[in-house]
């Protein structure tokens, strides 16, 4: 057995390796710097934190393999820190980057709030700054179910359900009672004894270390689900000018790469009807996660 998996394994270092399937990985980047943080990773991360705190120490630690952004481009991981924007019962905490002396910039904001006496909700939202546009990701669950056909031709459905992380420990410990607010007291070049810099990963090493947060339940959606809080947020956003204007030009670069393409197809229904069954290919660069 410990053969057979010795062999897998050098197998997949030897594709991962080939010039192609680099090649491959470099092809979903989208050249923002959203490539370089995964935000599942950062929900992940969170679920285990025990204090915001301690969440920070958990982003700023190379071994986990959520942050590789270097916006300054000086060579080194920025160092993110968390600020608590807490309003009554809503939480924003914000990960933010110290850009230069003078200037921060937003990378996310995870969104909380209480929707009941033990019950909690959560997002994390991505800066248009980092990704181009608002990307939002939170925490689902899935209930299983009938399709209520009886016999062999029932099937069971997968609903997917927003998830109630009250039970979190961070949640809990800023929902306490006597819990102090946490801003970071770290700023440019002024970091804790316990942070060592490390140098940025390319793109396609750090795609295959991020890949595993992929496979945990998060995914993207369209909605604000976490309303009041991102209210309270909006007012404190902050960005480098550097970092937008970068943005922005890519973003419009990426605008005459990205093509879509439609085709029809016709199709009989039950009872001889027919019906045009459209699908929309979309071709050029996308986002690498």
């Amino acid at each position: 057995m410990k053969k057979q998996l010795t062999f897998l394994a050098f197998l997949l270092i030897g594709w991962l390796s080939t010039p192609t399937t680099q090649a491959q990985m470099a092809a979903d980047s989208t050249g923002l710097p959203g490539d370089n943080f995964s935000l599942e990773g950062a929900l992940e991360l969170f679920k285990t934190a025990t204090s915001p705190e301690n969440y920070e120490q958990l982003l700023n630690d190379p071994e986990n393999n959520v942050n590789n952004l270097d916006l300054n481009e000086d060579g080194e991981v920025d160092y993110i820190r968390v600020i608590d924007n807490m309003d009554g019962d809503v939480h924003a905490l914000v990960l933010q980057v110290p850009f230069s002396e003078t200037e921060n910039q937003d990378i996310a904001v995870i969104e909380i709030e209480k929707d009941g006496s033990e019950s909690a909700l959560l997002q994390i939202v991505g800066d248009e700054d980092i990704y181009g546009e608002q990307m939002i990701v939170e925490p689902y669950d899935e209930n299983l179910s009938s399709d209520n056909k009886e016999g062999p031709s029932g099937d069971a459905v997968y609903a997917r359900v927003v998830v109630n992380v009250w039970f979190w420990p961070g949640v809990r410990y800023i929902y306490a009672p006597g819990y102090t607010v946490w801003v970071s007291p770290w700023r440019w070049r002024h970091y804790p004894n316990w942070y060592r810099p490390w140098r940025p990963l390319t793109f396609h090493r750090w795609h295959v270390r991020v890949a595993p947060y992929r496979a945990h339940r998060y995914h993207v959606v369209k909605t604000h689900r976490v309303v009041r809080a991102h209210r309270v947020y909006t007012p404190h956003r902050t960005h480098a000018k550097v970092v937008r204007t970068r943005t922005t030009t890519t973003v419009k670069t990426r605008k005459g790469t990205v093509r879509k393409t439609t085709t029809k197809t016709k199709v009989k229904k039950r009872g001889g009807n027919t019906a045009v069954r459209k699908k929309t290919r979309v071709s050029g660069r996308k986002r690498g996660g």
